[in-house]
């Protein structure tokens, strides 16, 4: 008993000597700014289409106080940094991603974006958000500092709620909460796997009637819950704002038919702003997406078109054109989180396939703004907007000479270091030699 009791006493008192080692695999969340900060001779990309060559970007209390050309004030309790020949760009945001739901996707354990059954309009992932996550500070490093934390499965998956990736806990970190409702429209096909052929079987999804029936009953009971809220349904509850416009009825859709359906749909059911998610064939309804205002989230960039006889770049130039058509549009990664640390890289894809470099900036910061509703606190680098943004060596769209080098939540200076860093840093001492 007397050597269990020592066995447990050392082993505790290894485990505390070495817990300063585990905790510095992430970093600590970032203190509030105290000094004005005044960033100088960079190139500004504000995120709305300008560019401010050899300018000065200013910010105070977490908020931006100047954007313009170089001043020669120096205000008190300030500190100025020359950021001759780089760029400041606003914060990256990410739509549409397990990041903070998921550290390691083949453990189902550690996963919290999906539950089980198929009406979930109830389920927020605001509540499952973790700070602590390993990856953040990896995505962060690559200049995302806004993501939306988005549920999956179902016909109606849940709630998102949008996130500055540098806080404590969810509450601290929370950006806007409960942002949207997740739909996942029936298809008009489904895959089976069939065990005569031992091969994926492609046909007719027999309960996409019953879906849909189900969806419209939910949205009816919905609307009329509206107007008495009683007794209390909480599922009901969680649909209200699609009907005043303080939700988004984020719709994952692909085909073009099936688009233009879900959209009608929605409308016919009184929903207010909806937005289409995936959308690999919006090119084919272009004309009813722009005349509905729908706004798409394309998350394919980098992907093979669907339809087999699709030249190999669709996908590639689908931004562009969406955007020649007048549709607002993001680029996104969906689904896992640690993806989406190449966003910037999918919008340097779609300028070398034509589309304006600065435009391809907007679909990753003003234009997602815009989608969640959160553009007059964050997506551009505008006076009393917040100072989130990153500074890079290079050009943050070509991976070639992008090298995040500071980044900004609200003001506060943000660590960039992380759990890969460390791990290189500490092999890079041994390989080799």
């Amino acid at each position: 008993m007397k050597n269990i009791f020592k066995i447990t006493l050392i082993t505790s008192f290894v485990f505390a000597i070495n817990i300063p080692k585990i905790l510095a695999q992430n970093p600590v969340p970032a203190k509030a700014q105290t000094k004005t900060v005044m960033m100088q001779n960079c190139t500004i990309h504000v995120g709305n289409g300008s560019v401010i060559s050899n300018g000065e970007i200013d910010f105070s209390n977490g908020l931006i106080t100047y954007v313009g050309p170089v001043t020669k004030n120096f205000p008190n309790n300030s500190t100025v940094i020359n950021l001759e020949g780089k760029h400041v760009y606003p914060g990256l945001i990410s739509m549409d991603n397990h990041l903070g739901l998921s550290d390691v996707e083949s453990i189902a354990a550690v996963n919290d974006y999906q539950e089980t059954g198929s009406i979930n309009p109830n389920v927020r992932t605001l509540v499952a958000f973790n700070t602590d996550s390993d990856v953040i500070p990896t995505v962060r490093g690559n200049g995302i500092l806004i993501s939306q934390a988005a549920p999956v499965g179902g016909l109606i998956s849940g709630q998102s709620t949008v996130f500055n990736l540098d806080g404590w806990n969810w509450q601290d970190a929370a950006l806007k909460i409960d942002d949207g409702v997740w739909l996942n429209w029936p298809a008009m096909f489904s895959n089976t796997f069939s065990l005569e052929t031992m091969s994926v079987v492609r046909g007719k999804n027999e309960k996409r009637k019953e879906s849909v029936q189900e969806l419209s009953k939910l949205l009816k009971e919905s609307l009329a819950y509206s107007f008495n809220k009683s007794p209390r349904n909480l599922k009901l509850e969680a649909m209200i704002g699609l009907f005043d416009g303080t939700k988004t009825l984020n719709i994952r859709s692909e085909i073009a038919k099936e688009i233009i359906e879900a959209v009608q749909f929605a409308k016919a059911h009184q929903v207010k702003k909806i937005a289409i998610f995936g959308g690999s064939e919006a090119a084919e309804c272009a004309d009813f997406l722009k005349e509905n205002n729908i706004p798409v989230v394309f998350n394919g960039v980098h992907e093979v078109p669907t339809r087999t006889d699709d030249p190999v770049y669709t996908n590639y130039n689908l931004p562009n054109v969406l955007h020649k058509a007048g549709i607002q549009t993001v680029i996104s990664y969906g689904g896992l989180g640690w993806r989406t640390r190449n966003l910037a890289f999918l919008a340097g894809t779609a300028v070398a396939s034509g589309l304006d470099k600065e435009q391809a900036l907007k679909m990753i910061t003003l234009n997602p703004a815009q989608v969640i509703g959160i553009d007059k606190q964050v997506g551009s680098l505008e006076v009393g907007k917040q100072a989130t943004l990153i500074v890079s060596k290079g050009d943050i769209l070509d991976m070639r000479f992008s090298e995040v080098q500071m980044a900004y939540i609200q003001g506060k200076e943000v660590d960039l270091n992380d759990k890969q860093k460390n791990l290189y840093k500490k092999f890079s001492q041994n390989i080799g030699k």
